[in-house]
Order: C-alpha cells, then sequence, then structure tokens
C-alpha cells in the first residue's frame, strides 16, 4: 500500500474482503482517514460498517486485504494499536451485577493507566450515576458508561460504532461537544453511523458504504453539493414532482418551457444523496 509522504493517516484500508459464508461483510474496502479528522462512515444497518470496524480492531482477524491503524500494522502491531485506540460498540454489554464506577474504573485498569480524573469529568458531563449497577440502567445510560470506558484515556484515535443510538436528544449535544473537545486536542474521530444529519453537523469528510462496498468518498460539504435537486412545481392546481441533475441555466429552461404557476426547488437531504450515489454507482456498473 503506498502512503504519501505529505498526509498522515489514522487509518489506511486496502482491498478488505471478509465473508460470512457465502455473504460478503466486505467487499473490496479501500479507505483513508486523515489524522485529527472527524470522519463519518455512512451506511444503512447491514452495509458492512461493523464489519470494517471489527476488522480494523482486530477483532475479526480472518480477512483479506491490509490494515494500518496509526502507522501500525493491524495484524501484527494489535496490543499497541488497542492501546492508543477508544472504541465504543454500537451495543455496550458489561457485567450486569457491577458498579458503573468498578466497570470504568475496570476499564482504565486493562490499560494499566490512571483515569479517574478524565472518566469524573465525562461523567459529569454526562450525568452517569457511578454507584449504579449495570442491570439497573437504562439502554441510554449504559450507552453513557460506554463513552466513558472510550474516552476515558484520552485516545489518538476514536471509533464509535452507532454511538447516539439511545441517547435522548440532550445528551446527544453533549456527546458531540466532547467528541469536538477530543478532536480539538488532537484525537480522530471515526463515526460509524446511519443518523445521516449528525454526519453533515459534525463531520467534515465521509464515506457512503452499502453491501458491504465503498460508493461514495469526499468531503461532506462536496457531498452535499452534488447537483441534485429535487424541484416541486404547480401547474392547472396540480402538483408534479421530479429530480434534476445538472447545471442551474438547465433547470432553469426546463422549467421556462414547462411554465409552472409556481415551483419549489429544494437541495436533497443526506438521506437522499445516499440513495443518489447508490443508484448512480448501479448505473455506472449496468
Amino acid at each position: 500500500m503506498e502512503r504519501s509522504e505529505e498526509k498522515r493517516y489514522a487509518i489506511e484500508i486496502c482491498d478488505l474482503v471478509k465473508f460470512y459464508g457465502k455473504k460478503a461483510g466486505a467487499d473490496g474496502i479501500s479507505l483513508r482517514v486523515e489524522e485529527g479528522d472527524i470522519f463519518g462512515f455512512l451506511g444503512p444497518n447491514g452495509a458492512g460498517k461493523s464489519t470494517a470496524i471489527r476488522c480494523m480492531l482486530g477483532i475479526l482477524r480472518s480477512y483479506e486485504g491490509e490494515i494500518r491503524i496509526l502507522s501500525m500494522d493491524g495484524r501484527r502491531q494489535r496490543r499497541e494499536i488497542l492501546s492508543q485506540v477508544g472504541y465504543m460498540p454500537s451495543e455496550a454489554m458489561f457485567y450486569p451485577s457491577m458498579k458503573v464506577k468498578d466497570v470504568i474504573r475496570l476499564a482504565a485498569d486493562a490499560r494499566g493507566r490512571d483515569c479517574e480524573k478524565e472518566a469524573e469529568k465525562i461523567c459529569v458531563r454526562l450525568e452517569v450515576n457511578t454507584e449504579k449497577r449495570i442491570r439497573e440502567l437504562s439502554l441510554g445510560n449504559r450507552k453513557k458508561v460506554s463513552i466513558v470506558c472510550a474516552m476515558q484515556h484520552k485516545p489518538r484515535l476514536l471509533v464509535l460504532d452507532e454511538p447516539t443510538s439511545g441517547l435522548d436528544p440532550l445528551m446527544q449535544e453533549v456527546f458531540f461537544e466532547l467528541i469536538c473537545e477530543y478532536n480539538r486536542q488532537g484525537t480522530t474521530c471515526f463515526l460509524s453511523s446511519h443518523v445521516l444529519p449528525e454526519v453533515k453537523k459534525y463531520c467534515r469528510n465521509a464515506a457512503f458504504i452499502r453491501d458491504g462496498k465503498i460508493i461514495r468518498t469526499d468531503s461532506v460539504e462536496n457531498l452535499s453539493r452534488s447537483g441534485l435537486r429535487r424541484v416541486r412545481l404547480w401547474k392547472q392546481g396540480r402538483e408534479q414532482r421530479f429530480d434534476y441533475t445538472g447545471e442551474t441555466n438547465g433547470l432553469l429552461h426546463k422549467l421556462a418551457q414547462m411554465k409552472p404557476e409556481d415551483v419549489l426547488i429544494e437541495e436533497p437531504s443526506l438521506d437522499e444523496l445516499f440513495l443518489h450515489y447508490y443508484e448512480e454507482e448501479k448505473g455506472r456498473k449496468a
């Protein structure tokens, strides 16, 4: 895998292939994430996001392709990689009888670090009750514990798999405030999500994935500026809708020919953009 001398990458994946029986969880994924980025990994459930992440972290070891994390080999330097990564899985699983404070301490001890001050700061921000037992917590509160465990050692790379599911809107805002603070201190954030508006708001770059394949990778700004427009027009009391891709002058010329009584032109949501890029990719392969 060739690596640029000018840019440093927190994540480098080249031709990742992982099959579950005959089904591909990852089908030739290649991806680079620059150090210091907040990167969105977008796709519907079952698209291959979690498979890629588990391969990145060495949780799944039987795969084809090459992975480098923080300039380290994903197969040979797994221990060193995990010491510098904070991972938040999509489903937080803890010993149900343990108290929250003991789970957080156990996670810190596993890394051989004293994280007490940082953990306390995050718990205050997220309103985590450290005296409760795990079995007493709601899904959202278990998510909060998972956030503390992932962040308390101030990792160089945060890998977050569907992190906001189960969090109420207020806690989602607090969570992203923390992400932005860590990022300003140098932490790279890799955010796997199907909640597209939050990616548009907080991420700088993103990749679309479907059926184990990367469909499109670009800056969020460029992904949002696709040239696709949703057009609604009214003529003789009847509404018509269509999508338009191309220059604005071309759209205006088309509308002039149609002579509508009223018209509404909207930019698509990221959800609609995803479908647009997916259909575009299918069209190229047809």
